[in-house]
């Protein structure tokens, strides 16, 4: 069983490899792959890493090819999930399937945005599939997706040109506080609309009052009753 298992990872391996000599094209297949059901060693943050610091200057699209590949991946696997229903979550336990479950309901696309910032081994596939099976929003779902990829591989990204091959030490060190602090940011602007909006519906329900009592005032001088 382990030379299998072996053998397995050593011709993913060989993959990547390949993939690798394809640059911002072998970027987005090792990006889509990855966000789907074929995980391979070299991982689309690796080469995101790797890609930037030998050729800067083309970082940009790098990250446009990573999160294009990633968003593509996950789309993939949110409409397998989709169609499949119960049966794609039976690897994951049920106290799993129930707290992802309860974050997505609860806090919407804020919650796959985070779980797409978090870097390995967060399970975020599980968001993914289970954004599918219960049919979440497709376009909240790749919006939050999007965003969270587009955010992680620029950051990655500049750290690749800023601090060439001591980046991945550094991310390393520093990207669940980064992470942490975006997420915090992002938890905030969503309380501070949330807040707003429930204070702008309170207004207009006491300006609805107000008019409706103006106008039954009126209504009683007018007809005398």
């Amino acid at each position: 069983m382990k030379s299998f298992i072996h053998g397995i990872t050593k011709g993913l391996t060989r993959v990547s490899e390949y993939l690798l000599t394809f640059g911002a094209f072998g970027l987005f297949t090792v990006a889509l792959l990855d966000s789907t059901f074929v995980p391979l060693p070299s991982s689309a943050d690796a080469l995101m890493l790797l890609l930037s610091t030998t050729h800067p200057r083309w970082m940009l699209l790098y990250a446009f090819m990573a999160t294009s590949g990633s968003a593509i991946g996950c789309g993939i696997l949110y409409y397998i999930s989709r169609r499949a229903g119960a049966r794609a979550l039976t690897k994951f336990s049920p106290a799993k399937q129930k707290r992802v479950k309860d974050l997505i309901d609860r806090y919407d696309m804020l919650s796959v945005l985070i779980a797409t910032l978090l870097p390995p081994p967060f399970p975020f596939k599980l968001f993914v599939i289970t954004a599918g099976v219960f049919r979440f929003s497709i376009s909240r779902f790749m919006i939050a997706v999007i965003a969270g990829r587009a955010f992680r591989f620029l950051l990655e990204g500049y750290f690749a040109v800023r601090y060439g091959a001591e980046a991945k030490v550094i991310l390393a060190r520093y990207y669940p506080w980064i992470g942490g602090g975006l997420i915090i940011l992002i938890s905030l602007g969503v309380i501070v609309r949330s807040i707003l909006k429930r204070r702008s519906q309170i207004r207009q329900r006491d300006s609805a009052v107000g008019a409706l009592a103006e106008s039954a005032i009126k209504h009683t001088l007018e007809t005398g009753n």
